[in-house]
């Protein structure tokens, strides 16, 4: 490795990172005078085009990755590009969300920190290092904190970012301990390293020590990805944070966590392939390699069941559409990581989740665009401030009823094919009782989420409002939530468009 091959690699998150600092010299060095909204536009539009530029160095960068000597820190091509394209596009989508927002003055610190945010994104979606990992991790996180309390003026912004932070430096700790063990294991920081000398550990006795470490490890994504039990910070953060922070929070934070738990998944099941074809004496018996395999995905499965079952649950309790959407995020990271737990050696698992990330976080960057249109202009995100969208603002409330809808898992929409080749890739790998019983347990509450997302269409639709006063939005920001909408009933009349992209890298 060489300082030519490190550029190459890390061009994506070079370029974000000089538009970040592009940003901040715009806006502090040319438009301090200039007027909060000119300030805001140009900054979110500066940003765009870092993410442009940022996204074109993806295709750039090829399918080489990052190595020293043996062992791989960065890969690239395949379902890493096709995330972190991804993480690119939702990030340029919560910036053109930003504009119209007067949430803050601050406006080139907000993109900078949203573009340096998004550049540890990227590098957790290509690690393959447990010290690139951590760095990714911490400086994604990092930008979250300080974007959930980017709202000075609400006491709400800053309670929400504290205990974020309390959690996250908590979850950072169980994950580091967790890596702390793998080290320990194996003597490697490389993952596929790593993996192999846990099944010699497994096969030699040292397995309880093992199984701390995926708990820990368990544990510290969890966190990240909104999971049970370790989900208790996402809705206050998702209530407290400013609509775009929180946008990007649920969406570009997601990405990026399961991309990462997809390369685990893909380096372990090749693996298991290598293993399998040529019976590495030392290792033993394949149910050997399963004694180590057979936790992770375990564990994964139980976080998915408890994820589900509490996120929809706890959904229909909710008076506020933010804390809505929080429990609802819970429990599609249910149905993900469902995924995750039966991961099959090709890549139909992959792609499949991959397809479910990708949709959702482009849907629901939409609904909180909506919530924060709507939020703007009532002042609350309570049920009752969506009381006759349809009459005060009728192309927003069509927004709303497309974005709904599809996460609630309604054909011909997006977020049916999400869910269909999901679950579908899960009975592929396993056609046992427990498979199809955590199918039809999701598919039962799949049922449950429409309900309450039809709370919300009903006062928007069917109850009278109060105040009739017409809702306006800014046209950039109207414009991206058409588009979002748009693209939800195109991508789920034609599904094969974003899955044969998906499929290209």
């Amino acid at each position: 490795m060489n300082y030519a091959d490190l550029f190459r690699a890390t061009l994506p998150e070079t370029a974000l990172e000089i538009a970040a600092l592009l940003v901040v010299i715009v806006d502090l060095g040319l438009l301090r005078k200039a007027a909060l909204k000119t300030r805001v536009a140009i900054a979110a539009l500066l940003g765009v085009a870092g993410c442009a530029a940022a996204f074109w160095a993806v295709y750039v960068a090829g399918s080489a990755g990052l190595s020293a000597g043996d062992d791989l820190l960065l890969s690239a091509g395949g379902f890493t590009s096709v995330a972190q394209a991804g993480i690119l596009v939702l990030t340029a989508l919560t910036l053109l969300l930003l504009i119209g927002s007067v949430f803050t003055r601050h406006a080139g610190e907000y993109v900078a920190v949203v573009l340096m945010a998004a550049a540890g994104g990227l590098v957790v979606a290509s690690a393959q290092d447990l010290l690139v990992i951590f760095v990714g991790l911490e400086l994604l996180s990092l930008g979250l904190y300080i974007l959930t309390a980017f709202a000075k003026s609400s006491g709400k912004s800053a309670e929400a970012a504290m205990k974020y932070y309390l959690f996250g430096g908590m979850s950072a700790a169980f994950l580091l301990f967790g890596f702390s063990y793998l080290y320990g294991i194996s003597g490697s920081t490389n993952l596929h390293k790593i993996l192999l000398a846990s099944f010699y550990s497994s096969a030699s006795g040292g397995a309880p020590l093992l199984y701390v470490a995926l708990v820990m490890i368990a544990a510290g994504l969890g966190f990240k990805v909104a999971a049970v039990p370790f989900h208790l910070w996402a809705p206050d953060t998702y209530e407290g944070a400013p609509a775009p922070a929180a946008a990007f929070i649920a969406s570009v934070s997601k990405v990026a966590s399961f991309a990462l738990l997809i390369s685990i998944g893909t380096a372990s099941v090749h693996l298991l392939d290598g293993v399998h074809e040529l019976r590495l004496v030392a290792i033993g018996p394949l149910p050997k390699y399963l004694g180590v395999w057979i936790p992770w995905s375990l564990i994964l499965t139980l976080l998915a069941a408890a994820s589900m079952v509490l996120g929809n649950l706890a959904a229909l309790a909710q008076i506020s559409v933010r804390r809505l959407l929080a429990y609802s995020a819970i429990a599609h990271a249910g149905y993900i990581l469902l995924g995750l737990a039966f991961f099959s050696h090709s890549n139909a698992s992959a792609n499949a989740i991959l397809y479910y990330v990708l949709t959702y976080g482009l849907t629901t960057i939409g609904a909180f665009g909506v919530v924060s249109v709507v939020e703007r202009a009532t002042g609350s995100d309570k049920l009752d401030a969506f009381l006759g969208l349809h009459k005060r603002n009728p192309l927003l409330a069509a927004v709303l009823l497309v974005l709904f809808l599809s996460l609630a898992g309604i054909p011909p929409l997006v977020g049916f094919w999400a869910k269909f080749n999901l679950f579908a890739a899960v009975l592929g790998v396993s056609a046992g009782a427990v498979p199809f019983g955590l199918v039809a347990l999701a598919l039962a509450l799949s049922a449950v989420s429409l309900y309450y997302y039809l709370q919300v269409l009903k006062r928007a639709y069917v109850m009278q409002a109060v105040d009739e006063s017409p809702i306006k939005a800014h046209p950039v920001t109207m414009a991206v939530l058409v588009a979002i909408a748009a693209a939800v009933v195109a991508l789920g009349c034609f599904p094969a468009l974003l899955q044969g992209w998906i499929a290209s890298f």
